[in-house]
């Protein structure tokens, strides 16, 4: 097995509630199902159960980046207990119905031990896409509005090299994962992380540049804990 130097990793994400906000790590353990603790719980909106997406995000409610969730036993994530920040400052528990009734839509909270994914357990992208993305919109995009659980800085500086390791299997740490397929975006990222204010610009990049792809989705074949700062390994 011949491993070439992709890049390396500088910035690891989880979101223990979908649509929420990103809580940042230095080190991780990643299983079958992606990180732990990774989009284990979401609000389902009411009337909606039956649909292909009932799930309350960021398009219905862009202050949902304003709640930050954690748990209170971070090395266990999967059986804590898990707390939310609200914008007013309160900690609710995420299951409490005062933090449903806060949310709006009806909404009700689920949770899923395999994680409440819209396609596969891992997102990459790297720093040149969305510096790239950030020139052709006209902005300057915070990596977090594309809500990644690995940023990368690739090797060579060069843009949308994530592309080319669809198929491959990569190597971060003790973790290995297969890159299956470009991720296809949608509205929300036009929404800032930080200020909630909606740029159309972008999602128009990515459909006119991009062919509406913007960095990767993969599996876990080989499960272990990964670090900020691993080098990022292409098995070719």
């Amino acid at each position: 097995m011949t491993l070439t130097n992709a890049g390396r990793v500088t910035s690891l994400f989880r979101y223990p509630v979908k649509s929420m906000a990103a809580e940042p790590l230095e080190s991780v353990d990643v299983g079958w199902y992606g990180l732990a603790g990774d989009r284990r719980w979401a609000f389902v909106r009411d009337g909606t159960e039956r649909s292909g997406f009932p799930w309350l995000t960021i398009r219905e409610r862009p202050e949902m980046w304003q709640y930050a969730p954690r748990f209170i036993d971070a090395d266990r994530p999967d059986s804590s207990v898990t707390m939310v920040r609200t914008p007013s400052g309160d900690d609710l528990d995420v299951v409490s119905g005062e933090l449903a009734a806060e949310l709006g839509h009806g909404a009700r909270v689920i949770k899923q031990g395999r994680g409440i994914f819209d396609a596969f357990p891992l997102s990459l992208i790297t720093t040149e896409t969305v510096s790239t993305l950030g020139s052709m919109a006209g902005a300057d995009l915070d990596v977090r509005r594309f809500r990644p659980n690995l940023v990368v800085d690739a090797a060579g500086n060069a843009a949308f090299t994530e592309d080319e390791w669809v198929g491959c299997v990569i190597h971060i740490g003790a973790m290995a994962m297969r890159v299956d397929k470009r991720d296809k975006r949608c509205v929300l990222i036009n929404v800032d992380p930080e200020t909630f204010a909606k740029n159309p610009a972008v999602l128009r990049a990515v459909a006119q540049e991009r062919d509406a792809h913007l960095g990767v989705y993969g599996s876990v074949v080989n499960p272990g804990r990964i670090t900020v700062g691993d080098a990022v390994l292409i098995e070719r």
